[in-house]
């Protein structure tokens, strides 16, 4: 008997119906800039920017880490790809950015259309709601490299912001206003800690009283996308700095845009941490410091602003319950 690609474990055939199944879905998030077609060696999209004096890209890349594990777990797949364009979106929305096209990579051990098809269908839906196009992407069937029924992807955004409204911490200064926007939950960090803990207690489909849902899905929700409520804020100059609280917390983060010699001034008690994290933190008793290094604790993004502003701010964020954490000092 000859050997073929299939025989080695890779199913061209189940290439073709993937790409079959996501071509709606994918057009779908097509606007009047995308020049190309599905199948292309590359995606085309027109660098016309109306209304921009000095167009600046903005470019990020990144994956989801080990929420993919409770993907998994629980075989739901349809809302994985939300989280991953919604952490791309606001990791440029933090240098002031609105995107523009999303490029994703889907690899696998052995390809299943339907799995495939409703974990694009999560990029798909967040590119409308973000109003940003799905260009292109790749989806790789490696066999031996992935365990039975797993997958692993990323993203990379591409996003626009006019030079003279880049957000990037320089106007920060002392004096100015933290104000916190709630968190979704763990967002897209700190699932290796909060997996280890929890599941060793509970299983995925177990309902917890203190959650008022299962633990898959507590640890399964969207990570949320701020661009509507704060790009508008950047627009009208009113932010001097902002933060994405991913991986490394609140601290970690915002010292990034934060420099010497100011510093924050934090009101840890300023806010309600959602009850993921009180189950996290007495279940598996983790300390204070930890929590607050690995978790966003209930706080997504962190936008600083002039104590004038923080009204006005305030307002224009009621949607994602704001909060004043703190001050730069």
């Amino acid at each position: 008997m000859s050997e073929t690609y299939k025989s080695a474990g890779v199913d061209i055939e189940a290439g073709e119906e993937t790409v079959d199944r996501i071509k709606p879905l994918v057009k779908s998030t097509f606007n009047e800039n995308v020049l190309s077609e599905i199948g292309h060696f590359g995606g085309l999209y027109s660098a016309k920017f109306e209304g921009y004096s000095e167009p600046v890209l903005v470019a990020s890349t990144d994956g989801v880490g080990t929420k993919l594990k409770i993907a998994f777990a629980a075989n739901k797949h349809n809302t994985i790809g939300q989280c991953l364009v919604n952490h791309c979106v606001d990791d440029i929305l933090a240098c002031g950015a609105k995107p523009l096209f999303f490029l994703d990579y889907f690899a696998t051990g052995k390809l299943q259309p339907a799995i495939a098809e409703e974990v694009i269908s999560g990029f798909a839906k967040a590119c409308r709601e973000n109003g940003t196009a799905l260009i292109g992407g790749e989806t790789a069937e490696m066999p031996s490299i992935y365990n039975q029924g797993e997958y692993d992807m990323s993203g990379t955004i591409v996003g626009v912001v006019e030079r003279s409204k880049i957000v990037n911490g320089s106007n920060i200064k002392s004096g100015n206003v933290m104000i916190g926007l709630s968190s979704n939950g763990l967002h897209t960090n700190g699932y290796s800690l909060a997996r280890n803990v929890l599941l060793n207690k509970f299983k995925v489909d177990d309902y917890v009283p203190e959650l008022e849902m299962t633990i898959a899905e507590e640890l399964l929700k969207v990570h949320r996308s701020y661009l509507g409520a704060v790009h508008p804020l950047v627009e009208k100059g009113l932010i001097n700095g902002i933060s994405h609280i991913t991986g490394g917390g609140i601290i970690g983060n915002t010292s990034r845009v934060v420099k010497s010699p100011l510093e924050m001034k934090i009101d840890w008690n300023s806010w309600e941490r959602q009850p993921i994290f009180e189950l996290i933190q007495s279940v598996g008793n983790v300390a204070e410091e930890e929590m607050r290094y690995v978790f966003n604790l209930g706080i997504g993004m962190i936008l600083i602003v002039d104590k004038l502003n923080a009204d006005k701010v305030i307002e224009a964020t009621k949607s994602e319950s704001p909060k004043v954490i703190g001050e730069i000092v």
